[in-house]
């Protein structure tokens, strides 16, 4: 009945943006649509004047009048104003607004106090804007406009969400791949409200002790049977889909065969630490160091992508069942804002949202990998009329056939016995149809087993008006370290306090001193993890500080102490910052074994500062 419902109604759209194209007034049969249905053709109106680059397109009447009632009478729109406004805005200037919407907490709290705490100015006021360059031009009454549409936009959106498929594919529904293609218009307290109910509901109480995963860290080896991941996977992928969606905040408890380790939170969290180390890395042939990485040029050469496998041979249960596994992960980190640590590149977050993958996405990873293409078509189209040429260009292509070079350096065909196919002037157009259409649907079939994993745990249904780069966040947390989101959330025990000396060293080394890695490692020693929480409301556990006591003598030699459990850095009172940051830099580099009734990286004290070896207390 829903998908009938869908079709009747991008039907109807179809037939008004003929009627309207042809200039032909359909006023009286628009007003006898059901409202909300008039609603959604207001809603495509607006959509298309907010990201018409001519600025031809006008906002509706009906958008401008319902504002008394969704904005209040005294914020209400008029025409003048849009329109004024709407010549001063771009898709980057626009996102850059948004983007400062969704960061700026009066909003969370009332719409009208954030519209009045905005400067009206009819001039710019970049001090008032200062991380958004892209608003540093436009007179701030104007700002204040735009930020009034676009609220009032995402007031009719979140009314008539309901009416929308997002379940659909992109090319499955003209209404809802409209929607989709503006969902970066859609404020992120919006959508995460609709998505967080759905988790909510979607919740489990399950009566029975969490379950332990004992994991073999001493014989651990380069084998994949023995990696942290593969004894996770084995014993809990396959209850995953119902574990993972209980109410409690740890989902395992970790057991270290052969250490003196007790899980009350510390080892959960360095396990699922070594978890995604695993899975980005060769110890596992699940994703291999992306085509740049290997030649170590282009962007993003840290990323790791899905491994390749024949396209024309099935991709094995195992297999399928693992990478759904890490998609499963991916949905505990969610719901328990437990942060993952995954290098993977945005078209792999793309794809699980339901975005159409690029070439452009496809050349992020691979820098090569429509080059020689690319420059062929563009010789065959300036001398397509010169015979010689024409004759020199064929004897080219015959050196090729109707074969793909993948991202993993496997030739596979493209079409059967492609092998055997040259590659000639007349079918050139054909081989470029057939190798864009390989590379963009690659990693098609393990992105969607991922996918598959990750909606057995959350409902996929809203996440799809999520963007790529807030679904990476959603499970990745923010890619650099908030150290002034950490230090608000620092408590300081016995004679410490934030104006302490060593207290103010340790800040500057944390944020000045280490860098973006130092910083992972540092959480990871001090908590078992490698990416904070994304604000101060996640933050169920705080970061305590407390003084190392020991004797004069030993101050300087000792290594700080953590405890991943309850996140606690014991701190000595070191006499200079830089000994402070060689005894910080020593212990999150070499200390950072479990062992010992619960406490990860009881730290080794060196014998002296020249001293690289270290024993435990």
């Amino acid at each position: 009945m829903r998908t009938l419902q869908i079709a009747i109604m991008d039907l109807v759209f179809l037939l008004i943006e003929k009627h309207q194209s042809m200039s032909t007034d359909i006023t009286n049969e628009l007003s006898k649509l059901p409202k909300n249905f008039h609603d959604l053709l207001i809603l495509i109106d607006v959509i298309k004047a907010l990201t018409d680059k001519t600025k031809h397109t006008i906002f509706p009447e009906m958008f401008i009048i319902e504002s008394i009632v969704l904005l209040g009478e005294n914020l209400q729109l008029t025409r003048d104003d849009i329109e004024k406004s709407n010549q001063y805005f771009d898709t980057i200037s626009d996102l850059q607004l948004i983007h400062f919407m969704n960061n700026n907490q009066l909003l969370k709290i009332s719409f009208i106090e954030f519209i009045h705490s905005l400067p009206t100015e009819s001039i710019s006021n970049s001090s008032y804007y200062k991380n958004y360059p892209s608003l540093w031009h436009i007179p701030a009454i104007y700002i204040q406009i735009r930020a009034k549409i676009i609220y009032e936009f995402n007031i009719i959106i979140e009314k008539l969400v309901s009416f929308i498929d997002l379940s659909l594919f992109p090319g499955q529904s003209i209404l809802t791949d409209k929607i989709q293609k503006i969902k970066s218009y859609i404020l992120y307290e919006i959508k995460s409200k609709l998505f967080d109910t759905t988790v909510t509901i979607t919740s489990l109480e399950i009566n029975q002790n969490i379950p332990i995963v004992n994991f073999d860290t001493v014989n651990i080896n380069s084998t994949t049977t023995h990696t942290m991941f593969y004894q996770a996977y084995e014993q809990l992928h396959e209850h995953a889909h119902i574990t993972f969606r209980n109410e409690y905040d740890q989902i395992w408890r970790a057991q270290y065969l052969a250490m003196h380790s007790t899980d009350q939170g510390g080892p959960f969290r360095d396990s699922v630490t070594h978890i995604c180390s695993d899975i980005c890395s060769t110890r596992l042939s699940l994703f291999i160091l992306c085509p740049n990485g290997r030649i170590n040029s282009g962007l993003n050469d840290d990323r790791w992508i899905p491994n390749i496998y024949p396209p024309n041979e099935l991709i094995s249960n195992r297999i399928k069942k693992q990478y759904q596994f890490i998609g499963q992960l991916m949905g505990m980190a969610i719901r328990k804002k437990h942060y993952l640590y995954f290098k993977f590149p945005s078209l792999l977050w793309k794809q699980l949202v339901r975005e159409q993958i690029t070439i452009e996405d496809i050349e992020n990873i691979d820098i090569q990998s429509f080059t020689i293409i690319n420059e062929m078509e563009k010789i065959i189209k300036q001398n397509n009329s010169l015979i010689n040429t024409n004759e020199l260009l064929n004897s080219m292509l015959d050196e090729l056939r109707f074969e793909v070079l993948s991202s993993n350096g496997q030739t596979y065909e493209l079409v059967p016995n492609g092998k055997n196919i040259p590659i000639t002037l007349s079918n050139f157009k054909d081989y470029c149809s057939y190798y864009r259409e390989y590379r963009l649907n690659e990693f098609y079939r393990q992105i969607d087993c991922i996918r598959q994993g990750l909606y057995s745990v959350i409902p996929g249904y809203f996440l799809s008006l999520f963007t790529a780069n807030e679904l990476e966040e959603m499970i990745c947390g923010k890619g650099e370290m908030d150290v002034e989101l950490l230090k608000r959330n620092t408590i300081y025990g016995s004679h410490y306090n934030k104006d302490s000396l060593s207290i103010q060293r340790f800040w500057t080394i944390l944020r000045e001193i280490f860098n973006e890695e130092q910083k992972k490692m540092f959480l990871k020693f001090v908590w078992g993890r490698c990416t904070l929480p994304n604000c101060d409301d996640d933050f169920e556990t705080k970061f305590h500080i407390e003084p190392y006591i020991l004797s004069n003598e030993l101050i300087d030699g000792a290594l700080p102490r953590a405890h991943t459990c309850t996140f606690v850095l014991d701190l000595p009172e070191y006499s200079t910052i830089d000994i402070m940051y060689d005894r910080l830099n020593y212990a999150i580099t070499y200390c950072t074994s479990i062992d010992g009734d619960g406490n990860m990286n009881e730290a080794p004290i060196p014998t002296d500062l020249e001293s690289d070896s270290a024993t435990e207390d």
